[in-house]
């Protein structure tokens, strides 16, 4: 039987994160889930995705909102954890696949077969790199960085007990400044193929 894979991927806004992690999926033939994965919960689910979207990767807010008998009347956390369970569940049927951000890298924790990622890059290559993306000045593309990342980070640390971008809470975090997108992705494939083989060996991947 094929070995289960999970390769979560958190990132900085414009770091190339995305890029890697679409190219991680097609190198090792994996489903990959970014913002499509809460279609695939609204589809599951025959909920309105467009309604679920407003929701989407929103921190907790303790002070308007609260949890009664295990629901909460927070829109946003109910979209969290909808998404939340959604991936435990593919987990725990065995599949495998490639998830960017959603807190994977907490939430999917002890799940055989998980390598967890988080990609960074020099300011001056991302503000470049979202210039071009995004065609905005370098004041705006810095400002929307920031932006970014704030939100990210609000949204990561309101639901997991480690914190975004913290190195000890990944298995690996990695500049792609350095190496560049295409040989950043050449290191995490290599580097993944040998997690395979040793954990493999190891029993501590799952078959």
């Amino acid at each position: 039987m094929q070995k289960q894979l999970i390769i979560s991927v958190g990132r900085q806004f414009g770091s190339a994160g995305h890029v890697i992690a679409k190219e991680l999926a097609k190198r090792f033939d994996l489903p990959y889930y970014d913002s499509n994965l809460l279609e695939q919960v609204a589809r599951a689910k025959d909920l309105d995705h467009d309604e679920l979207k407003k929701y989407d990767e929103q921190p907790k807010n303790k002070f308007f909102h609260r949890t009664v008998r295990g629901y909460s009347s927070a829109p946003e956390e109910n979209v969290a954890y909808m998404q939340f369970e959604y991936l435990k569940t593919m987990a725990k049927e065995g599949k495998s696949f490639v998830i960017v951000g959603r807190c994977s890298e907490d939430i999917l924790r002890g799940t055989k077969g998980l390598i967890t990622l988080f990609i960074v890059s020099n300011e001056e290559d991302k503000i470049k790199r979202v210039m071009e993306t995004d065609v905005v000045s370098k004041e705006k593309a810095l400002a929307l960085m920031k932006k970014e990342d704030a939100k990210r980070q609000n949204y990561h640390d309101s639901f997991c007990k480690g914190k975004w971008g913290d190195s000890s809470n990944y298995d690996l975090l990695i500049n792609s400044s350095f190496l560049g997108i295409e040989k950043t992705t050449d290191f995490l494939e290599e580097y993944i193929k040998t997690r395979i083989s040793i954990e493999g060996a190891s029993k501590n991947f799952s078959f």
